[in-house]
């Protein structure tokens, strides 16, 4: 039995109806999707080190070199201290920064003295060098026994009431690269029709690299519980003239996170763009 011809012709003629609502549908979807919403979120980043049993935290100092037009030292435990005191819940205890390559030389002379002594008893063996100009990396590793020095850090615990230590080294010195990058160049031809195109031009770019290492010492025991290494750096164009002390506090804003993540829970803030 052939099926009659109306059904047929019906259900021909309604596929191009159903093709074109989709069609408009998706139209509409695209045309609503061009609508974007930013969504405020914060990400909870729990603190890495287990700080529950102080209080108080004492930013100590640091080792610090590199370029004579910023004073890391000081520039370093003062911005320290003012995130803590805003971001954290520690007491932040009010000291001078502690001059802790004078105090590295001090105790490398007493040590001298001692390796005198013992060197009529017939030891031969005696403390590295300190530099007493910092330039560079290299320059900082004899200092790092001055942290392995818990007799020392247990006496500046005491005399603060056994707070949580922060101290390390930091080294900001000033750097140049050279090289091609690509560059958006606008062009027009003979119609006067506007691109974007890439063109490779070599530059000359200066700018810093900071390299700060942060220790944390236990100041009942005078023991490192804890330290972490970084570096950043930022290039501007050789004719751009960017103030030394400008560089450091951009190069540190990328670095404070990291350092108040060590000490307590942070929420990172951030967008999430939805399409209605």
């Amino acid at each position: 039995m052939i099926a009659p011809e109306p059904r047929k012709t019906r259900t021909t003629s309604a596929r191009p109806t159903l093709a074109a609502l989709l069609a408009i549908t998706a139209l509409g979807v695209v045309a609503c999707g061009t609508m974007l919403v930013e969504v405020p979120l914060e990400t909870p980043i729990q603190a890495k080190l287990d700080v529950s049993a102080f209080q108080r935290v004492l930013i100590a100092g640091f080792v610090a070199g590199g370029s004579e037009d910023v004073d890391a030292n000081q520039e370093t435990v003062r911005l320290l201290r003012s995130q803590l005191r805003s971001k954290s819940s520690f007491r932040v205890l009010d000291a001078d920064a502690m001059p802790l390559v004078t105090i590295a030389q001090d105790q490398q002379k007493a040590a001298s003295g001692d390796a005198a002594g013992n060197l009529s008893a017939g030891d031969s063996s005696g403390p590295m060098a300190l530099p007493e100009r910092i330039r560079e990396e290299k320059d900082l590793e004899p200092y790092e026994r001055l942290f392995a020095n818990t007799a020392y850090w247990r006496r500046i615990g005491e005399e603060y009431q056994n707070p949580l230590i922060v101290t390390g080294t930091v080294l900001f010195t000033p750097h140049t690269r050279s090289g091609f990058v690509n560059r958006d160049v606008e062009q027009y031809d003979s119609f006067g029709r506007r691109r974007v195109a890439p063109v490779r031009t070599f530059l000359e770019r200066k700018g810093f690299i900071l390299r700060p290492k942060f220790v944390f010492i236990d100041g009942r025991t005078g023991a490192t519980i804890h330290s972490e290494s970084y570096r950043e750096e930022v290039l501007y164009n050789a004719q751009q003239n960017t103030p030394a002390l400008s560089s450091y506090f951009e190069l540190m804003d990328r670095l404070v996170p990291n350092f108040l993540s060590a000490l307590s829970s942070q929420k990172v803030r951030g967008t999430r763009v939805l399409l209605l």
